[in-house]
């Protein structure tokens, strides 16, 4: 991991907003809602995504959502193989697009599908020009630069409690984990970070998003918590020399539990509640 210098463009970007999972869909969904808002309202164009899904239907729904929220034009892109990443009828939408909406599933599908692709070029291309990217559960876990692929359940980190793979790569600031209350991934997070302390730690619960603004600032949306883990000051940690199945001591790591409306600041390191 290593930090970008450039960010003459950071005001051009558009929003990258990860969502925990299990966002609300029918009665109020904020969240939703939300995206729709900053990529134009009715007038927005949404690409989604459903590649790390299994389910034939997930891309439909999700089309069929942001109608009912009064998208006039939402389309599912039928991304299933790499072959699909050559289309120029995806690179189009894309390109025409306020907003894409990378679905959930598993993480590994959406890395080795779009990784490299055409398509994966697109988003990152158009998202530093003000696309507005958002993805739930898997889709979340994809978005940085560093991706967790896979891990165990469990509090204290363990050097091989989780796997990494390269994501998408629209931010290097974060690593990002979901489901995060709700399935224990407190320690698979602290592991990520422990292997090299430069990124920052978004543990995101479900019903929950971080709207990360251009200069990766962000904002919390939704039912649930946000867990913030600065490792910038850490003094001690046992990574280097743990072993397979032990625990791990870090010393210096400090931590926010963020709800609706609280901040956290990139440059500062500096987090404001609601």
């Amino acid at each position: 991991m290593s930090p970008s210098n450039d960010h003459s463009n950071d005001a051009e970007r558009g929003y990258i907003v990860p969502i925990g999972g299990g966002e609300e869909k029918a009665g109020s969904p904020e969240i939703l809602d939300r995206f729709v808002e900053i990529c134009g309202g009715k007038s927005a164009r949404i690409a989604v995504i459903p590649t790390a899904s299994e389910l034939k239907e997930t891309g439909r729904n999700y089309e069929k959502l942001f109608r009912k929220l009064g998208v006039r034009h939402a389309q599912a892109l039928e991304i299933l193989t790499r072959e699909d990443c050559q289309k120029q009828e995806h690179l189009d939408y894309i390109e025409k697009s306020d907003g894409v909406f990378l679905t959930g599933g598993n993480q590994l599908r959406l890395s080795t599908t779009l990784g490299g692709t055409p398509v994966a070029q697109m988003i990152r291309r158009r998202n530093a020009k003000g696309l507005h990217v958002a993805g739930t559960s898997a889709g979340a876990a994809f978005m940085p630069e560093h991706m967790i692929a896979g891990g165990d359940e469990g509090s204290t980190p363990s050097p091989t409690m989780v796997t990494m793979a390269p994501g998408l790569g629209l931010t290097n600031n974060f690593v990002i984990d979901q489901h995060f209350r709700q399935r224990d991934r407190l320690g698979r997070l602290l592991t990520a970070l422990a292997y090299n302390p430069f990124a920052v730690g978004i543990g995101l619960d479900e019903d929950t998003a971080a709207f990360i603004r251009p200069g990766d600032d962000l904002e919390v949306v939704g039912s649930g918590g946000i867990t913030i883990i600065d490792p910038t000051n850490l003094t001690y940690s046992s990574m280097d020399r743990a072993r397979r199945g032990d625990p791990v001591s870090l010393i210096g790591v400090k931590l926010h539990i963020l709800i609706a409306g609280g901040r956290f600041e990139i440059a500062s390191r500096k987090a404001t509640a609601e």
